[in-house]
Protein backbone atom coordinates (compact mmCIF):
# COMPACT_ATOMS: atom_id res chain seq x y z
CA UNK A 1 0.00 0.00 0.00
CA UNK A 2 2.57 2.53 -1.20
CA UNK A 3 -0.16 5.52 -1.63
CA UNK A 4 -0.43 5.40 2.29
CA UNK A 5 3.44 5.89 2.80
CA UNK A 6 3.42 9.73 2.09
CA UNK A 7 4.41 11.29 5.12
CA UNK A 8 1.55 14.08 4.93
CA UNK A 9 -0.64 10.86 5.26
CA UNK A 10 1.11 9.41 7.85
CA UNK A 11 1.30 12.33 10.37
CA UNK A 12 -2.42 13.14 9.95
CA UNK A 13 -3.23 9.23 10.68
CA UNK A 14 -1.04 9.87 13.58
CA UNK A 15 -2.56 12.76 14.49
CA UNK A 16 -6.11 10.76 14.61
CA UNK A 17 -5.17 7.96 16.71
CA UNK A 18 -3.76 10.35 19.52
CA UNK A 19 -7.28 12.51 19.24
CA UNK A 20 -9.13 8.89 19.05
CA UNK A 21 -7.42 8.28 22.40
CA UNK A 22 -8.26 11.00 24.39
CA UNK A 23 -12.31 10.23 23.43
CA UNK A 24 -12.58 8.43 26.68
CA UNK A 25 -11.11 10.93 28.93
CA UNK A 26 -14.13 13.61 27.93
CA UNK A 27 -16.64 14.15 29.72
CA UNK A 28 -20.18 12.54 28.38
CA UNK A 29 -21.42 15.81 28.05
CA UNK A 30 -19.13 16.96 25.38
CA UNK A 31 -18.32 13.12 23.16
CA UNK A 32 -21.38 13.58 21.26
CA UNK A 33 -21.07 17.12 20.38
CA UNK A 34 -18.24 19.16 19.91
CA UNK A 35 -15.79 16.10 20.27
CA UNK A 36 -17.42 14.07 17.58
CA UNK A 37 -17.88 17.67 15.55
CA UNK A 38 -13.91 17.39 15.57
CA UNK A 39 -13.96 13.73 14.79
CA UNK A 40 -16.06 14.56 11.62
CA UNK A 41 -13.62 17.16 10.52
CA UNK A 42 -10.52 15.68 11.23
CA UNK A 43 -11.89 12.04 9.18
CA UNK A 44 -12.85 14.41 6.20
CA UNK A 45 -9.27 16.34 6.52
CA UNK A 46 -7.76 13.01 6.58
CA UNK A 47 -10.15 11.58 3.62
CA UNK A 48 -9.10 14.82 1.57
CA UNK A 49 -5.29 14.14 1.75
CA UNK A 50 -5.97 10.91 0.81
CA UNK A 51 -7.23 11.48 -2.45
CA UNK A 52 -5.65 14.57 -3.46
CA UNK A 53 -2.91 12.05 -2.96
CA UNK A 54 -4.52 10.03 -6.01
CA UNK A 55 -5.54 12.59 -7.75
CA UNK A 56 -3.82 13.82 -11.04
CA UNK A 57 -1.77 17.14 -10.57
CA UNK A 58 -4.14 19.58 -12.30
CA UNK A 59 -6.98 18.10 -10.11
CA UNK A 60 -5.29 18.17 -6.80
CA UNK A 61 -5.18 21.93 -5.61
CA UNK A 62 -8.85 22.64 -5.07
CA UNK A 63 -8.78 19.17 -2.56
CA UNK A 64 -5.97 20.32 -0.99
CA UNK A 65 -7.53 23.77 -0.61
CA UNK A 66 -10.49 21.96 0.88
CA UNK A 67 -8.35 20.00 3.67
CA UNK A 68 -6.42 23.04 4.89
CA UNK A 69 -9.77 24.57 5.61
CA UNK A 70 -11.11 21.84 7.63
CA UNK A 71 -7.89 21.15 9.28
CA UNK A 72 -8.07 24.97 10.14
CA UNK A 73 -11.66 24.25 11.50
CA UNK A 74 -10.13 20.87 13.18
CA UNK A 75 -7.82 24.13 15.13
CA UNK A 76 -11.11 25.95 16.14
CA UNK A 77 -13.31 23.44 17.56
CA UNK A 78 -10.10 21.62 19.32
CA UNK A 79 -9.16 24.95 21.25
CA UNK A 80 -13.13 25.41 21.88
CA UNK A 81 -12.83 21.93 23.68
CA UNK A 82 -9.75 23.43 25.64
CA UNK A 83 -11.56 26.41 26.98
CA UNK A 84 -14.58 24.65 27.94
CA UNK A 85 -12.76 22.00 29.88
CA UNK A 86 -13.42 19.06 27.25
CA UNK A 87 -9.75 18.00 27.07
CA UNK A 88 -7.13 19.33 29.15
CA UNK A 89 -3.67 21.86 28.01
CA UNK A 90 -1.45 18.72 27.96
CA UNK A 91 -4.22 17.16 25.52
CA UNK A 92 -4.33 20.66 23.79
CA UNK A 93 -1.15 21.23 23.19
CA UNK A 94 -0.27 17.17 21.52
CA UNK A 95 -3.24 17.98 19.55
CA UNK A 96 -2.20 21.47 18.27
CA UNK A 97 1.42 20.89 17.91
CA UNK A 98 0.57 17.79 15.68
CA UNK A 99 -1.91 19.85 13.57
CA UNK A 100 0.62 22.23 13.09
CA UNK A 101 2.61 19.84 11.78
CA UNK A 102 0.37 18.60 9.44
CA UNK A 103 -0.54 21.99 8.26
CA UNK A 104 2.86 23.26 7.51
CA UNK A 105 3.15 20.18 5.27
CA UNK A 106 -0.12 20.71 3.97
CA UNK A 107 0.95 24.24 2.70
CA UNK A 108 3.93 22.99 1.48
CA UNK A 109 2.35 20.60 -1.00
CA UNK A 110 -0.19 23.68 -2.02
CA UNK A 111 2.78 25.46 -2.23
CA UNK A 112 3.74 23.07 -4.97
CA UNK A 113 1.05 22.26 -6.51
CA UNK A 114 0.41 26.11 -6.67
CA UNK A 115 4.09 26.38 -8.16
CA UNK A 116 4.18 23.54 -10.82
Amino acid sequence: MEEFDIPIFKKIYELYRNFYGFRNSVPKLDRYTLWQKCENILLETLENILLASQMPKAEKLPILEKASLTLNLFRIFVRLAKEVKAIDNKKYVLLQENTDEVGRMLGGWIKSTKDS
